[in-house]
């Protein structure tokens, strides 16, 4: 009689981000919510702050075969708090922070726009990054992240680009697929106007004002970095 060795799945991770109002023990009341339905968190980042309510990432692993909806109905089962957005997550969590990044880059200034773009992805847990560089007509890729599309060139009517802007996805410049994945957009200038990076997250969330300001400092170290 013959004999198969079965193997668990592995458990499947989402990042899930969430308002909670801003006061003492309700992140705790959340992760014990999560926990009850085998949800395990990886990981908290505090996105922002504002109101009253804190904007907060967590990275969770929840076991294979269960739906990501139970998710959500365990996370606002915590009086007040709501669920932005629950999306598939690739990333790794050993992640490059803004220092180790800036770090890498400066060793190899070469390479750096390349790794740049590697690196924003796993800093702001965004689906890709690409960095675009202007000319006449349209923009030209000039790196991308591995998981980025791979558009190569772009017209892209807000270059050259003074300050980081969150971006309307629905504009008409925005290709179809990343139209129909619902693919939030935030663009910054790397120390020029007509050099720049734009994140995308397909599926959302979308990205907060700090989430922003915090993409402009770092594309502002790395110009330094970059052209010093």
């Amino acid at each position: 009689m013959s004999c198969m060795k079965l193997e668990a799945l592995s458990p499947v991770s989402f990042l899930i981000r969430v308002q909670i109002p801003d006061r003492p023990g309700n992140l705790g009341s959340v992760a014990s919510a999560l926990g009850e339905i085998g949800a395990d968190i990886l990981s908290v980042d505090v996105v922002e702050r504002i109101g009253g309510v804190a904007i907060d990432d967590l990275v969770v692993e929840l076991p294979s075969g269960r739906p990501p909806d139970v998710l959500i109905t365990a996370a606002e089962s915590i009086d007040g708090v709501e669920v932005d957005a629950v999306r598939p997550y690739a990333g790794v969590l050993d992640t490059h922070r803004e220092l180790e990044l800036v770090e890498e880059i400066a060793a190899e200034p070469a390479r750096g726009l390349q790794i740049f773009a590697e690196g924003v992805p796993k800093i702001i847990r965004s689906g890709w990054a690409i960095v675009f560089g202007h000319r006449s007509g349209g923009a030209e890729q000039l790196a991308a992240s591995t998981s980025a599309p791979q558009e190569g060139y772009l017209e892209l009517p807000w270059l050259p680009l003074p300050r980081a802007t969150i971006l309307d996805g629905d504009e008409t410049w925005v290709p179809e697929t990343w139209q129909e994945l619902g693919t939030e957009l935030a663009a910054t200038p790397i120390g020029k106007p007509d050099r720049v990076l734009l994140a995308g997250r397909p599926g959302g969330p979308m990205f907060r004002a700090a989430e922003l300001a915090r993409l402009a400092h770092l594309a502002g170290i790395v110009s330094v970095v970059l052209d010093g």
